[in-house]
């Protein structure tokens, strides 16, 4: 082992064993613990944007997405089996993405594969969306309505590849509608958490849920890129929340 290398497990050993938790949540990723504490790690802006994500927030460790040992701070045992992006059979490799965030995030994941997208992306076609390209390299990011447009008008736009305005604004129509509807009723929940009897706030939490449903579904539904399925459940998700809005108003 050369020196570098013995001064940088040094140095990894006296942070696990010393080093504070990140403030706002318990820190409990060995392969950050390393990576953070070896300034010779790579892709250290990849390891802050992880930090700052929900995934991070969440405690969900490197090994979950890359493999490896995250058991071990032996530098060779924790990335045994690791491949990095590029080789087909990484599970981060952008053909293997889907099915790598699907093993948490099921919802979208079968969405996806009922797409165009997905079949193309298993055909080979680099050119179609993978999770990474609305979501960034570590989920980090839910597009915005107009980010969204903007990223279907590379290969939708009327000059490109496969010109389809129409899907582009559509998306970003539905996306702000669902948007909209997650908002208002988000609003609802302190009302309800205010309301005296418990037998009605019971009543009104099971309906705010009911509402609540749908739009997740909506929000899901995204990932086919063909609306419909996204339209019926965004339209049961708005009358249920007017519903609720009623309910509430009238005491």
């Amino acid at each position: 082992m050369t020196v570098t290398h013995t001064l940088s497990a040094a140095l990894i050993l006296l942070a696990a064993l010393f080093l504070p938790a990140a403030d706002g949540f318990a820190q409990s990723s060995t392969c950050a613990d390393c990576h953070f504490a070896n300034p010779e790690a790579p892709a250290r802006e990849h390891l802050s944007v992880w930090e700052r994500s929900a995934h991070g927030r969440n405690n969900v460790g490197c090994e979950k997405c890359h493999d490896g040992d995250a058991s071990t701070y032996e530098l060779m045992l924790a990335h045994r089996g690791l491949l990095g992006s590029s080789n087909p059979a990484s599970p981060v490799h952008r053909r293997n993405l889907p099915a790598t965030c699907g093993r948490c995030h099921s919802g979208p994941f079968v969405r996806f594969q009922n797409s165009q997208h997905f079949k193309l992306l298993g055909a080979g076609d680099d050119r179609v969306p993978t999770c990474t390209t609305c979501h960034h390299a570590v989920g980090s990011e839910r597009p915005s309505p107009r980010a969204l447009e903007a990223t279907c008008q590379q290969c939708h736009g009327p000059n490109s590849a496969a010109p389809r305005v129409e899907r582009a604004e559509a998306a970003r129509t539905l996306l702000e509608e669902v948007r909209d509807s997650r908002e208002l009723l988000e609003a609802a929940r302190p009302f309800i958490d205010r309301i005296g009897s418990k037998t009605r706030q019971t009543q009104l939490r099971e309906a705010y849920r009911q509402a609540e449903v749908p739009l997740i579904e909506a929000g899901e539904s995204m990932h086919e890129f063909v609306f419909d399925n996204l339209k019926e459940r965004l339209t049961t998700a708005r009358k249920r929340i007017e519903a609720l809005l009623t309910e509430l108003a009238n005491p």
